[in-house]
């Protein structure tokens, strides 16, 4: 089965489970509170025990925000980490991004003077906040042989070492270029 058909096959299950615990009966009175019925919150003024209230539907407080360990905008990671990871990776074509789930991957990459060899890189956002152990990289490297087949070679634990203090340095100078503001 493909993704799409995965996907469409758990949602049609998701949708038949919920259309089963339904009433079959209609006509009862509804069980919700009459009072609360289209009222519409703004932004801070929700009560905290809703999902819009204190730290929103995302969960974290102001500080984790401020600090860059907070969801803003979704990201499930700390946005300081997520955006340094992906700087430093620009020059490498990205095969796939989840900022929820922290994994930036990238397609195989050659530089122009070094056409028979190849790099792939795979970094982990593991922490909210901006830690030195919060950021994991693995890196790949292959060469090509002389009957035009793609063999690994293993690479310098140092080359994934100097990923990661390049992208613990971005993600500070960030921290530091927001906070001055």
């Amino acid at each position: 089965m493909t993704r799409h058909q995965l996907i469409a096959l758990a949602g049609g299950c998701c949708l038949a489970l919920m259309l089963a615990g339904c009433e079959s009966d209609l006509s009862t009175k509804s069980t919700f509170p009459e009072s609360n019925r289209g009222v519409v919150y703004q932004t801070g003024d929700a009560p905290d025990d809703t999902i819009f209230g204190k730290g929103g539907i995302f969960g974290g407080d102001e500080k984790d925000l401020q600090d860059g360990g907070g969801s803003g905008g979704g990201l499930g990671v700390n946005a300081y980490l997520w955006r340094a990871s992906l700087d430093t990776i620009s020059f490498m074509p990205l095969s796939s991004a989840d900022p929820f789930g922290g994994v930036i991957i990238t397609d195989w990459y050659s530089t122009p003077e070094s056409p028979n060899e190849r790099f792939k890189v795979t970094v982990y956002i593991l922490d909210r906040r901006l830690r030195a152990d919060g950021i994991r990289v693995t890196a790949f490297k292959q060469n090509l042989d002389t009957a035009n087949q793609w063999i690994a070679v293993p690479l310098a634990p140092k080359v994934t070492t100097d990923l990661e203090n390049a992208v613990l340095a971005k993600a500070r100078q960030l921290r530091v270029a927001r906070e001055g503001n």
